[in-house]
């Protein structure tokens, strides 16, 4: 099985789709008119590797944890693609009237005849050029939606995140001053030792950046 062939069927495997053998054909020709608002993802001609590309730098942006995350991360991603994809389909319909240009006189213009052509490519395609509208319309509103749960999610995660480092670092200095060890993952603490420093670094330096600015401001 091909690597584009293994990516589809784990997408079609998420799918709350038609169930009837008329409704997942039609639902496949749907797939191959447009792949707008088909369970498929990367379709046949289209570069699998390039897809991953696109959703490894979407990862590298938002930086995911957890299931909730990720899956808004992996919403985002192929919907940005469903809507390059979108754009592309729009540029191939101009691209294709300009090239099926005729002269209206030997001495028209080559962009007159642009022109004319783009206006009969909007007139005869217009029941697509809607349907590709409303399509690039729903994917923006879901690309919104899911961006706007991530940031909500990710923020929510972040407070948390914060007050836990800030509590778990004022126990650590209390057991320091003490002479005494302290295990955070022992006693439930899940940061890193690496996320731990880090926090502590930055700390150190804010309260050095705040006394050096009281000295200052005496």
């Amino acid at each position: 099985m091909s690597a584009t062939n293994e990516i589809n069927k784990q997408n079609a495997q998420h799918s709350t789709g038609p169930k009837s053998e008329a409704g997942k054909q039609r639902s496949a020709l749907n797939a191959l008119r447009h792949g707008l608002t088909s369970q498929i993802i990367v379709m046949p001609q289209e570069d699998l590797a390039a897809y991953q590309r696109h959703v490894t730098r979407y990862a590298d942006e938002y930086h995911p944890k957890g299931a909730t995350e990720s899956d808004l991360v992996q919403t985002l991603a192929d919907t940005s693609w469903r809507l390059n994809r979108a754009a592309a389909i729009e540029t191939n319909l101009h691209s294709l009237a300009a090239q099926g240009r005729s002269p209206v006189s030997a001495d028209t213009p080559a962009a007159i005849q642009d022109a004319l052509a783009m206006a009969a490519c909007l007139q005869a395609q217009a029941k697509t050029i809607s349907a590709l509208s409303i399509h690039t319309q729903r994917l923006s509103r879901q690309y919104d939606l899911a961006l706007t749960r991530l940031r909500e999610i990710q923020k929510a995660r972040l407070d948390r995140e914060e007050a836990e480092l800030r509590d778990l670092a004022n126990i650590l200095e209390m057991h320091e001053s003490e002479g005494e060890s302290f295990d955070p993952q022992a006693n439930g603490f899940v940061f890193t030792d690496r996320e731990i420093a880090a926090y502590r670094q930055a700390r150190a330096n804010r309260e050095l950046a705040h006394k050096a600015f009281q000295y200052f401001h005496a």
